[in-house]
């Protein structure tokens, strides 16, 4: 999976042939078929009661159909999928003409046709300061009671990292089933469903790609001593939330996700009870009223329901972001402070340090060649990085060579990949790369050593921002600072339901193999697990409050007060990491919070332009804008700004509430650069009980015409807290 672990609706043309049940027609040949998927969106009218039975919304949702659809036997549903949780509305195999029928119909929102989504540890939790026997795990908990769902590919349910010594029965609540043979699910495991293709779908939830196991692990996995991807980065696994329950929903297989699919999922957790959703896929930037996820997560945090979400692998370009509504968290991907050693060593003396996570003998020295110039037998082949890292390796043992060394693009800047490779390898940062490159061109007989160091800790610097990661602003709301936060991203150690490296014979190996994998996927469930160990410890807190309280503690200076890099090095913009490093030891006690209600959030929505309609396709709201003032992006009470320099000053309200101690005092600190007047009223805030709130007033003023870009934070400090919130002027 590696990079290509979130989604691009780009590659729609590529991965068009995905059946979408074993029946039904696929979405690459419904052109030719005159049949396709299509997901419509209704409006209730007022007779409709929301606890009405399965069997009477089937009945209603016929009446959208054409006259022969509709008169079809009752005992043979026409839908793919119906759901009154996510969306009011139904999934079903339509020719044009039967489309343009169902849109005629009163009370149809929308019909869109169904896409296809791509989908988007050991070290991490010690990175992340949750240990064990004094570290943070002990003062935070580690999510106890509280259930994540994953909307995925699956699940290995017999890996070990899903056993369930020492795991509470689930929460009363819980209304979920599995659907694996008996002994399958557990304590750990309470939920797992495939939702692919409709409800008469007998699959089980079976992992066949490996993301839905990693991402699943990473967000609660249990402690798995000795764990490692082929002895490298050994240590004891464990997911942020080790003690959470788990619920898989899958949606995607090794080709992607349906949106029908994906709703499916949705509406599935809302009804079975999660308390946080981990979902790493989504698609390209569209406006909030066509895109599902959007519409089905403001379902989720309607219900209480956090939600956190990739943001996109489609880095370093900006404006490439997945995932950008306000009500989800939007992560981006980090490094960490390990590095799995393959040093290359050129005939010429010098040395570049890459990374594999596969660590045989070490080779060499042999010739050195391109992968274009010939027979590569019993050579080290330096090959452009077109595609998987695994794949080529194997593409180059297949051929006959020794070892690869791969290269780097131009803008990956420093970021390395380690990978369980099937042949002595390694992966070459962009500048290493271009010496490589130089070298081999240059040398009358180039040749190149691959020695393998182990795995290093501590290395600096860390958190750096992976080159993949993708970047703000947003295009379907510039006003919302994305991504929020960011992660561990990059060469995640978690659990994988098959053999890794070159001895991949036998195929599964349930209960021990772990994989290395890179992603923005790989970051989302990491804010899942820290969500649900907060959900845990204030089980009355909603989602954008937990939401508050990861942004505002988030780091953005590491080590000797240096400010997070970018991969090429340089000070990372708040476009690259939002409100900055997610802090989980921190995120526990922010002391002072933002919380955004359903009301604002439909005000913002009004506010963006949508109409009475569109707005009621995102919130299930009738008339929305006609009986509501609309409020402008930077009014909506968010834990960041972000506003255009055209607009040359802003006047904004934002309103904390009081978490920490009920006697309290907080000072505003200002961090602007010169050319930005910044004040904040008042500048002190006194509070004498928790969940007490208060408002003030941020002020900012800038020169139109000379300032294209500013950013900086003020923040509220306190002698326990800092409360601290990004300002981005661009």
């Amino acid at each position: 999976m590696e990079l290509h672990a979130t989604l691009l609706l780009t590659s729609l043309v590529l991965i068009g042939l995905l059946p979408h049940t074993p029946q039904a027609i696929t979405q690459g040949n419904c052109e030719r078929s005159g049949l396709c998927t299509y997901i419509v969106r209704v409006s209730p009218p007022p007779n409709i009661s929301m606890a009405m039975s399965p069997s009477n919304f089937e009945s209603w949702y016929r009446s959208f159909l054409p006259p022969h659809m509709e008169r079809s036997p009752r005992s043979v549903s026409p839908f793919i999928h119906t759901y009154k949780e996510a969306i009011l509305g139904f999934a079903i195999d339509l020719t044009d003409d039967e489309a343009e029928y169902v849109k005629s119909k009163d009370g149809v929102l929308m019909v869109y046709k169904d896409t296809l989504l791509p989908l988007l540890t050991t070290h991490t939790p010690d990175f992340l300061s949750l240990r064990p026997n004094g570290g943070a795990w002990d003062s935070l908990g580690m999510g106890e009671g509280s259930i994540i769902g994953l909307l995925d590919t699956g699940i290995d349910s017999a890996h070990s990292s899903f056993g369930d010594e020492g795991m509470s029965t689930p929460p009363s609540k819980w209304r979920g089933s599995c659907h694996f043979d008996s002994g399958h699910c557990n304590k750990k495991l309470i939920g797992a469903r495939s939702l692919i293709g409709g409800p008469n779908n007998t699959e089980v939830p079976l992992d066949d790609v490996g993301h839905g196991t990693h991402t699943a692990s990473t967000a609660a996995g249990k402690f798995v001593q000795g764990a490692s991807v082929l002895g490298s980065g050994n240590g004891t696994a464990a997911g942020m939330a080790p003690r959470a329950h788990l619920a898989m929903y899958k949606v995607c297989n090794e080709q992607g996700c349906y949106g029908s699919d994906i709703l499916a999922g949705l509406e599935a957790a809302i009804t079975d009870g999660v308390d946080i959703l981990s979902m790493s896929l989504g698609g390209h930037p569209q406006p909030f009223h066509e895109d599902v996820i959007a519409i089905g997560t403001f379902s989720a945090m309607k219900k209480g329901i956090f939600v956190s979400c990739s943001a996109g692998n489609s880095g370093p370009l900006t404006g490439t972001l997945s995932n950008e509504e306000p009500w989800v968290l939007s992560v981006g991907a980090s490094t960490m402070d390990r590095q799995m050693e393959a040093i290359v060593k050129l005939g010429d003396g010098r040395s570049f340090v890459g990374e594999s996570a596969y660590q045989p003998s070490s080779l060499g020295p042999l010739p050195l060649m391109f992968q274009s110039a010939g027979n590569i037998t019993g050579n080290v082949v330096a090959c452009e990085l077109e595609g998987s890292q695994v794949e080529i390796g194997q593409s180059i043992k297949d051929g006959g060579g020794a070892g690869v060394i791969l290269l780097g693009a131009e803008d990956g800047g420093h970021t390395t990949i380690a990978a369980a490779h099937v042949l002595p390898a390694s992966f070459l940062n962009s500048q290493d790369a271009a010496a490589v490159r130089e070298y081999i061109k240059t040398s009358s007989k180039p040749t190149a050593s691959i020695i393998f160091n182990g795995t290093s800790l501590g290395t600096t610097p860390a958190p750096v921002v992976a080159y993949f990661s993708s970047r703000g602003p947003s295009t379907a709301s510039p006003g919302i600072l994305k991504p929020d936060v960011i992660g561990p991203g990059v060469n995640v150690i978690a659990a994988w339901p098959f053999k890794v490296g070159p001895n991949t014979a036998g195929g599964r190996e349930h209960d021990t193999t772990f994989n290395s994998i890179s992603g923005t996927s790989m970051s989302a469930p990491h804010l899942s697990g820290i969500a649900a160990i907060i959900k845990s410890a204030h089980p009355d807190w909603s989602p954008a409050v937990i939401k508050s309280a990861i942004m505002t503690t988030a780091y953005v200076l590491y080590g000797n007060n240096q400010p997070i890099q970018d991969e090429q090095l340089n000070p990372a913009s708040h476009f690259s990491i939002g409100a900055g490093h997610v802090n989980p030891s921190q995120a526990i006690s922010p002391g002072l919070v933002y919380d955004t209600d359903v009301e604002q959030y439909i005000m913002y929505l009004c506010g963006l332009g949508y109409t009475d309609s569109q707005v009621e396709t995102i919130t299930h709201q009738k008339d929305a804008c006609n009986k509501r003032r609309k409020i402008a992006e930077a009014e909506l009470n968010y834990p960041s700004i972000a506003i255009r320099a055209s607009a040359g000053k802003l006047v904004v309200d934002r309103t904390v509430t009081n978490v920490g101690d009920a006697m309290s005092s907080y000072t505003i600190e200002i961090d602007m650069p010169k050319e930005v007047e910044a004040t904040v009223s008042p500048t002190k805030l006194e509070f004498t009980k928790l969940k007490e709130n208060q408002t003030f007033t941020v002020s900012l003023s800038w020169n139109a015409s000379k300032t294209q870009h500013a950013q900086g934070s003020f923040k509220w400090v306190s002698s326990k807290h800092v409360v601290r919130s990004p300002i981005v002027i661009f």
